[in-house]
């Protein structure tokens, strides 16, 4: 054949190959594409979990022998050091002044409030797993236990050590923790406080229970090593580059140290950002403490925390997120991670792609929920539009992201749901800043404390029955089972309400008046509604993965059904808001005979399908 030929016709058959190849590859672009819009990155066991949320300070003193001292609480606000200090004894009546308080002579009772301490603690939150497992928890989620001198632990010394009072050593640990380089890993200890919180997390595992830590990576506190190293040396720290300074100490200039706190609070220097977001400092410390609660000691995940919330995540950039979620998914494949982002569905989607977070606290299925429930009838929602409300949520996100959701109501930033109930119509749960502010008893004296009575408390009730058997993984507030009420933060952070305590009455208001007595007691009706429906969820695979439809909105009667199914085994579930019994009719559910796993009731075929007032049915076929 002649040479040129040749060469002609192998060019003519490589073009062929590779003008097929890239129709090939592009077709299967096109289906990789769709199989990753398609696959989930969500972990599976995050669907199936019921959450229950700790704040440690307030929820069991397990060790008395660990309680914080007044010098403990230096660097927390309020800065004034107190005259006069004690551990507030556990069951007093919130608004009450103790003795040592009045000592003090400060007429703001907030600062009396942010002083106290009753001495929670991880021991206790570990003498009380077996309450957790017998109510059906599977899932904890706790507040800060870091290293930190506040009540609430946001404003962390550390991220690297437990705080010395939740474990059995605080002076011991002190002085262990003195010998570190903060930023070398290889010099850091496992103080008794850091082994308790490995014990918590080995005992909860051993009951089938997870468990995630919060992570406050937006900023650190004020006696943060590397803030004090700031102060003391300014711009010949090591730690210079770590916060947001806005000026210097020079005594030729007169210039004075100043700096970002976050939101403008000065006990939070907030970490300094750039194009890729924390700076290479901070985060490196940030990826190293994040491995070290994740495979303790390299032992394994196994040892380790199961994923974190994230505290004020949309305060950080999206490039931080990124990163560091992979770092976390090369430690763990399976880990969870849950960001706080209260803002509207169309601002959180961003963070929902796959390459960030699995889910959120979803306070905007909250307030879709309070406006359904609870408004009043000038303010709420119809079914329809709560359906809609519910539609728009599920279908924003990557699929599987709705399913991992924390669906909550109260925490420790909101009032609580039964507090909510009772004055509800002060304003619309959705306009989060407004709200926040008229949900506050300390600054709105209209704000109503008292206890929730039975009409409230069957709302609240009429609520679990939504949370527990809708998509996404419910989420409790410590407490809210057992009937604890209070406005928003400081008074959503109660001691928990503990059948084995005696609680004095509740009589004083935030403004030191008085009011009828309320008794604080355990509300055993509402645990045990809680309990019941926990364990309906727990015993169902429809209610945690299975599909949804909406199979009645009925706008006059205010009635809502809809349909939970997984592998050919299906739930239908009734929710009555009205004032009045209703009876349902829907075609497709006539002539079926049915069992209501809630009330515990058979509905022969043909027999009318009917729900009390404010109240549902969890209904399953008859076998």
């Amino acid at each position: 054949m002649n040479t040129n030929l040749l060469k002609r016709t192998i060019f003519y058959k490589l073009l062929l190959a590779f003008f097929l190849l890239t129709i090939s590859c592009n077709q299967d672009k096109e289906k990789i594409k769709q199989v990753v819009q398609n696959e989930e990155f969500v972990p599976e066991w995050a669907k199936k979990v019921v959450w229950y949320q700790i704040f440690p300070e307030r929820f069991r003193d397990g060790d008395i022998s660990n309680n914080p001292k007044v010098s403990d609480l230096k660097g927390a606000d309020p800065k004034e050091v107190p005259k006069s200090w004690k551990i507030h004894p556990w069951e007093s009546d919130w608004y009450q002044l103790q003795e040592y308080e009045k000592t003090n002579g400060e007429p703001e009772k907030w600062k009396h409030i942010l002083r106290r301490r009753y001495g929670g603690d991880l021991q206790g939150v570990i003498n009380k797993l077996d309450y957790l497992q017998d109510l059906g928890i599977t899932a904890i989620y706790l507040n800060p236990i870091f290293q930190a001198p506040s009540l609430h632990k946001y404003d962390g010394e550390s991220y690297h050590h437990i705080d010395p009072n939740f474990g059995p050593d605080p002076e011991g640990d002190r002085k262990l923790i003195a010998t570190e380089n903060p930023i070398q890993p290889a010099t850091w200890v496992w103080t008794s406080a850091d082994e308790l919180a490995l014990e918590l997390i080995d005992k909860a595992h051993k009951k089938g229970i997870k468990i995630i830590f919060d992570g406050v990576f937006n900023h650190l506190g004020y006696n943060s090593f590397a803030f004090q190293d700031v102060l003391k040396n300014q711009q010949k720290s090591a730690y210079k580059d770590w916060f947001i300074v806005n000026s210097w100490n020079n005594p030729e200039t007169g210039s004075k140290f100043d700096y970002e706190g976050w939101f403008g609070v000065k006990s939070l220097p907030e970490l300094r950002e750039d194009s890729t977001g924390i700076v290479s400092g901070p985060k490196q410390y940030i990826f190293n403490a994040t491995k070290r609660w994740m495979n303790p000691k390299n032992k394994g995940t196994a040892f380790g925390i199961d994923g974190w919330r994230l505290d004020v995540a949309f305060c950080i950039a999206h490039p931080f997120w990124k990163k560091w979620r992979k770092h976390v998914r090369s430690i763990n494949p399976e880990a969870y991670l849950t960001a706080e982002i209260v803002d509207t569905p169309e601002k959180v989607k961003p963070y929902m792609q796959g390459d960030e977070f699995d889910g959120e606290m979803n306070y905007n299925f909250a307030f879709a929920s309070a406006e359904f429930f609870f408004n009043p009838d000038a303010t709420n929602i119809s079914a329809s539009m709560y359906d809609q409300n519910l539609k728009e949520l599920r279908n924003l996100y990557p699929k599987g992201v709705a399913y991992v959701s924390q669906n909550l109501f109260g925490s420790h930033d909101s009032n609580r749901i039964g507090s909510h109930i009772v004055n509800r119509g002060i304003g619309n749960f959705r306009n989060w800043g407004a709200y926040f502010n008229i949900s506050n008893a300390l600054n709105n004296l209209d704000y109503s404390t008292r206890k929730p009575q039975d009409k409230d408390i069957q709302l609240q009730k009429l609520f679990v029955i939504m949370q527990m058997t809708y998509v996404g993984a419910p989420m409790i507030y410590y407490g809210d089972e057992v009937g604890m009420w209070g406005g928003n933060d400081p008074d959503s952070r109660k001691p928990m309400l503990w059948d084995d305590f005696s609680y004095e009455d509740e009589v004083f208001n935030a403004d030191g008046s008085t009011h009828e007595p309320d008794k604080v007691a355990v509300n055993v009706s509402l645990f045990n509604h809680y309990k019941k429906l926990i364990h309906i969820r727990n015993e169902h695979l429809e209610l945690q993965l299975g599909s949804y439809k909406t199979l009645l909105t009925d706008d006059k009667n205010k009635v809502f059904v809809f349909e939970r199914a997984y592998e050919n085994q299906k739930i239908i579930v009734v929710i009555n808001n009205s004032n009045k019994a209703q009876t349902v009719s829907i075609s497709d559910l006539k002539g079926k005979c049915f069992k209501d796993v809630l009330n515990q009731t058979t509905i022969k075929p043909n027999n009318d399908i009917v729900v009390a007032e404010k109240w549902g049915l969890i209904l399953k076929e008859c076998p």
